[in-house]
């Protein structure tokens, strides 16, 4: 069953613009290490940090609790397995709240914007 779903638009000049003003102090309270270091050994690093900003958002939204519901950036990590597919591993308070459910992922993305869009599934019962 379908329990939530969410989108989220992310322009890269935006995060880039983000990354000069605050630096490391914005970067590791959003990202994960291992998010981190995924972006940094790729070309454009930029936009594959605007991808990973863009799913924990769109996470956010399908899970509908707000920030006071108890999410946390760190506590959706987005990974990609070696064909490019992205998927997620839940921590904290989020993979609490979303135990026993699977949580899907998209992204899609120009030069200049980046589209993520994730859907969660609670199994029945």
């Amino acid at each position: 069953m379908i329990e939530g779903v969410g989108i989220d638009v992310v322009e890269i000049v935006r995060l880039e613009r983000a990354i000069e003003t605050w630096g490391n102090l914005f970067l590791n309270r959003i990202f994960t290490k291992h998010e981190l270091a995924y972006a940094q050994n790729r070309k454009n690093s930029t936009h594959h940090l605007a991808a990973r900003f863009a799913v924990k958002e769109s996470v956010a939204k399908a899970l509908a609790t707000g920030w006071s519901g108890g999410f946390r950036w760190k506590d959706v990590e987005v990974e990609n397995d070696p064909s490019g597919r992205p998927s997620v591993t839940l921590y904290g308070h989020v993979k609490e709240l979303l135990r026993g459910s699977r949580v899907m992922v998209s992204i899609s993305h120009s030069e200049n914007v980046v589209v993520a869009f994730a859907i969660i599934e609670r199994a029945n019962g």
